[in-house]
């Protein structure tokens, strides 16, 4: 499956809008070519997503992450267009975002939905809104970058990420994912602002509100483990070395006023702590330094890939 130009559809239960983003593609970008790979859909999207001409496929695995791997590894392109099924990604502006792309030559593009407040004004889940403005500030400050929207399902790629880009996540965390795999391996990201708009009447949300906004938040700490490991160790032997220091206040109280210790169970304890923390900062220096090595290993093989 060769074409210069895909776009990525991932799809569940999408009937009522998948004929709409394939033929909105079609009209706005001829040349690409639309792929729908469904998610074990219980209607009718399959039928009416090739009825509507574009190549349909299939995973079985459950899970939005699942369904973007397989188009990866399956779909040959030089430029992939990633958008949702659900018709809340304005298709209009596809030609302009693609110049965008080219242009500065971009690794991800994403379509941002939060700059011009169009999510704010469409989206009715208050706690999907504050779940955006928090999971980008916290990726903001520890990552040190300035994004305005991590959340967006609307993104562009080069060949070179997505032939390069591997994860173990499975579902709506994949967004999350691809933002801060970017951001650790220094590749180019950029924003282009869209309008966007709700579903539409009888179109539901896969969503879970606080279900997957606990995975989101559970992913970035894991992640931040994973490509800062001496901030996210270099914190917890703080945390540690701190609290022994304050338990040990107490039996070293004690001595100065008894010279005798009563208390020794929480001096072992503090004692414990701290050697903790000291193990915790080696931990941190020792992944810090694996991980320098992976990103040196990741540029010369993301330079090699054609």
């Amino acid at each position: 499956m060769n074409s210069k130009i895909a776009v990525l559809v991932p799809c569940y239960n999408e009937a009522l809008t998948i004929e709409k983003v394939v033929k909105d593609f079609q009209q706005h970008i001829p040349e690409a070519k639309v792929f729908v790979y469904d998610n074990n859909s219980k209607d009718e999207t399959v039928e009416i997503a090739t009825q509507a001409g574009a190549f349909v496929g299939n995973e079985k695995k459950q899970g939005k992450a699942n369904v973007v791997f397989r188009m990866f590894r399956e779909i040959d392109a030089d430029l992939y267009i990633m958008i949702d099924g659900d018709d809340t990604y304005p298709v209009e502006c596809i030609r302009d975002m693609v110049e965008q792309f080219t242009e500065n030559k971009c690794d991800m593009l994403v379509g941002d939905r939060l700059s011009n407040n169009s999510y704010k004004k469409e989206n009715k889940r208050a706690f999907h809104n504050f779940g955006n403005n928090l999971v980008r500030n916290l990726i903001n400050i520890f990552f040190g970058s300035e994004l305005k929207d991590i959340l967006s399902g609307y993104r562009i790629f080069s060949r070179k990420f997505v032939k390069n880009y591997a994860s173990s996540i499975k579902g709506f965390e994949l967004e999350t994912d691809l933002s801060i795999y970017a951001l650790h391996y220094g590749l180019t990201i950029e924003e282009y602002s869209i309008n966007y708009r709700d579903r539409p009447e009888g179109s539901v949300s896969k969503l879970n509100t606080f279900t997957d906004g606990f995975k989101v938040i559970k992913l970035f700490f894991n992640l931040v483990r994973l490509y800062k490991p001496l901030l996210f160790f270099g914190m917890v032997s703080v945390i540690l070395f701190v609290a022994g220091i304050l338990f040990m206040i107490i039996p070293i109280r004690e001595y100065f006023e008894y010279q005798y210790v009563y208390k020794v169970p929480t001096l072992i304890f503090s004692i414990m702590l701290i050697i903790v923390s000291i193990l915790s900062l080696a931990t941190g220096l020792i992944l810090d330094n694996i991980s320098i090595i992976d990103k040196k290993n990741f540029k010369v093989r993301y330079n090699n890939t054609n």
